[in-house]
């Protein structure tokens, strides 16, 4: 049985793509005969994941919570895992040090120092997060530091087709596996829930569910989707949109810019709600978008799409491109007319809803799925002797 160091940087437990792939990881190697122990941050919602002992570094720096993407807090939370595992390597013999995102540094260098394993995990392409000068430099700069990890890593994992292949052009001489995302929980809807829910969140019985799910970065294609909305509403009235993610204050603003276009009445703000919840929610729903505009990985609510079995719009960009296409989803460039006009012509077509979500959920059922990704991290752990 192998032991593992799993470095995460990132808040464990919280409702967003790194914790759910981390909370998958070592669950995963846990079920496939691991001793693992979590290396986190003191920031999110206890989990308990079988098998697996969590430890937390300290919070010096009184935070409750951390930005997505590179940033000067979490290098300052760095030298702490880093100095926390020093003490963990000595306590107890590693087979592996698997490290996420900046970890991977983390992992590479202490296994380098303990003459141990070291895995990397690449979880998204950090020029996806471009905002500002301040925040560029840090990018410019983990940049470097990701080539460095990749070139000296025993095994690198990425979390789509994308990534994996940014690691290879950075020159990875290890094994490179492509471990897909899988759904953000693994219960499954109910379908009792789900029409609860539908009857809840419709004004009336005619009203069509169009629902996003995720944070309100950037480069999810928030923009597109909340300028698209006016759009919409005004050539069917039967829309009605279900934001699920965002903060208070991200909520509020988009409130006020809805107000001013008229149309705040057609948006039900679900705001953060647990992952095991999202699938009656997804399920309820009749339309589900995905707009995002930058990243080259599959979007973690793709695969919650597909399990849901419901109708895409999509974004028409690489990163949707991977798993979808035009027996799943609808596909619109990446500006709020042409999504809008593509939601539209879903509206009005239940049986191709009906036929994309049918093909998505194939999708789910027999490739993106638990079963499937458990497989895969131990082939990825076998085949490279770790």
């Amino acid at each position: 049985m192998s032991r593992v160091l799993f470095i995460s940087p990132q808040p464990f437990f919280q409702w967003r793509g790194s914790p759910i792939r981390v909370s998958f990881d070592v669950q995963a190697l846990s079920e496939n005969g691991c001793e693992v122990d979590l290396l986190t941050l003191p920031i999110g919602d206890e989990k308990h994941v079988p098998g697996v002992r969590v430890i937390r570094v300290n919070n010096p720096f009184g935070v409750k919570n951390i930005s997505i993407g590179p940033s000067l807090l979490k290098a300052g939370f760095d030298v702490l895992l880093f100095v926390k595992a020093i003490q963990l390597i000595r306590e107890k013999k590693y087979d592996v040090i698997h490290g996420i995102e900046e970890a991977g540094f983390l992992a590479v260098v202490l296994a380098r120092i303990f003459k141990t394993k070291a895995v990397f995990e690449k979880h998204s392409d950090p020029f996806s997060y471009r905002s500002g000068f301040i925040k560029n430099a840090i990018l410019t700069v983990y940049s470097k530091v990701e080539s460095f990890t990749v070139r000296r890593a025993n095994l690198v994992i990425g979390t789509g087709q994308g990534l994996a292949e940014q690691a290879r052009v950075m020159g990875a001489t290890c094994p490179v596996y492509n471990i897909f995302d899988i759904p953000s929980s693994l219960v499954e809807p109910d379908p009792e829930k789900a029409a609860n829910i539908a009857i809840q969140l419709k004004q009336h019985p005619d009203e069509v569910l169009i629902t996003f799910v995720g944070s309100f970065a950037v480069y999810q294609g928030v923009d597109i989707m909340f300028s698209m909305i006016p759009h919409v509403v005004g050539k069917n009235p039967n829309a009605r949109f279900v934001i699920i993610g965002g903060s208070d204050a991200e909520i509020e603003d988009r409130k006020n810019q809805l107000r001013v276009a008229g149309v705040e009445k057609a948006v039900s703000f679900m705001k953060k709600i647990p992952p095991d919840d999202v699938p009656n929610y997804l399920t309820a729903s009749d339309i589900l978008i995905a707009p995002r505009i930058a990243g080259v990985n599959t979007p973690l609510k793709i695969l919650d799409y597909f399990k849901a079995g419901g109708a895409i719009v999509a974004t028409d960009i690489p990163s949707n491109r991977l798993i979808l296409d035009d027996t799943t989803a609808v596909f619109a460039r990446p500006d709020p007319e042409s999504f809008g006009d593509a939601v539209l012509q879903l509206l009005g077509q239940p049986e191709l809803r009906k036929k994309l979500g049918q093909t998505g959920y194939e999708k789910y059922k027999t490739e993106f799925n638990f079963n499937e990704f458990k497989k895969l991290l131990r082939n990825a752990y076998n085949d490279v002797s770790l």
